[in-house]
């Protein structure tokens, strides 16, 4: 079962709910009690610098030829 993060809207406390994903939008209230939550949206990184390691290997060069990358002389 997926977990989820809430946040109480009266103390500010967040808290993680396991629950199934047909039960993701029901209220669940915080561990003080408190009813009036909010299911927090997941923050996922999308951005960033990768760095290679020593034995890695070189980036593949760019090709052009539109849609298909130019492997099948499409474009």
């Amino acid at each position: 079962m997926p977990l989820y993060d809430y946040r109480c809207r009266i103390c500010d406390a967040t808290f993680e709910v396991r629950r199934s994903m047909s039960e993701s939008d029901a209220p669940a209230p915080c561990p003080s009690g408190h009813v009036d939550t909010v299911k927090r949206v997941p923050v996922v990184a999308l951005g960033g610098r990768a760095t290679a390691g020593p034995g890695a290997a070189a980036p593949a060069p760019a090709m052009g030829g539109g849609c298909c990358g130019g492997a099948c002389g499409c474009g």
